[in-house]
């Protein structure tokens, strides 16, 4: 018995200024179309995921790929995941410094390692071993981040700033999707955290935290302040919920007053469950994110209940 596939992403949840607003619509506008085409031909969760997290690492706007924040050092670090619910085979990379789209190598890891994490250079090599382009870091950096960076780092030198404020972005994009043969799988990609230190790993890659996806519970993708994220391993914490018999809009809403109440963090999540409910919540001013049915589609800002 085929299903109705279902398709839901999200581009960061901040304190997003309004002249950002069409850019971030835009955007995950655009993964959306491109990742429905996969569903919509009979494609799988898992390619879907993919190339619509390709769109968002293409896309300068938002915190993966090219247009990353930069790190204490002036690079881009980036970090991704991705997860396959039907059979629980994932593939992360982080650190890495040479690859444009993160979550292609994520997806060589999962479909041809015996492993699962791979980190910096090492990363970096498989990535290249099954076709993967390197690039030079410099390809990543834009002038605008160069500009962020410059002006945070000469603000902290005179007042002292918080990392983790919500003001600052957090604009980790993600997707979760069911496909017609009833598979649910996500993915999620980073550049991390504005001037974090050389090497720092937020959850957005890591399983369970960041991103997870099983088909008896649900497919979940995070996004904002990493370390209160990893400390509850919360996408995991999410699909436990949804395996207990809730609903993913409850178990949202749910994961981001867990998050506030538990370790006083900040964020948004996306959930997905094999029978294609699906749940968008976060406890930041807004979200970026859009999600289609075969019935409906929107994309917009979440603004804060």
């Amino acid at each position: 018995m085929p299903t109705d596939p279902v398709l839901v992403v999200h581009g960061g949840a901040w304190a997003m200024p309004d002249d950002m607003v069409d850019a971030h619509i835009r955007g995950v506008t655009n993964a959306l179309a491109t990742g429905w085409r996969v569903l919509d031909r009979g494609g799988s969760a898992l390619d879907a995921v993919e190339e619509a997290v390709v769109i968002m690492e293409d896309d300068e706007t938002f915190d993966a790929g090219r247009g990353s924040f930069l790190n204490r050092d002036g690079k881009v670090q980036l970090d991704a995941l991705i997860m396959d619910g039907a059979t629980l085979r994932a593939g992360g990379v982080g650190c890495v410094e040479h690859l444009r789209n993160p979550v292609r190598a994520a997806r060589k890891i999962l479909s041809e390692s015996p492993h699962v994490y791979f980190v910096g250079e090492g990363a970096e090599k498989l990535a290249a071993e099954h076709g993967l382009p390197l690039c030079k870091n410099e390809d990543l950096v834009i002038p605008r981040e160069v500009a962020r960076l410059r002006e945070y780092q000469a603000e902290a030198a005179q007042h002292g700033n918080d990392l983790f404020a919500p003001t600052i972005s957090h604009d980790t994009v993600g997707a979760v999707a069911l496909d017609r043969n009833g598979n649910i799988a996500a993915a999620t990609s980073t550049g991390g955290t504005l001037n974090k230190a050389p090497g720092r790993l937020g959850d957005s890659s890591l399983i369970g935290c960041g991103c997870y996806a099983d088909n008896l519970s649900a497919a979940v993708s995070t996004t904002g302040w990493g370390e209160p994220i990893m400390k509850l391993v919360l996408a995991k914490w999410t699909a436990d919920r949804i395996s207990a018999g809730n609903l993913p809009e409850w178990a949202a809403q749910e994961a981001m007053n867990h998050l506030k109440q538990r370790v006083n963090g900040h964020g948004g999540i996306i959930v997905l469950n094999p029978q294609g409910h699906f749940g968008v919540a976060h406890n930041t001013p807004r979200m970026a994110w859009a999600y289609k049915t075969v019935q409906k589609q929107e994309a917009g800002i979440a603004r804060e209940a």
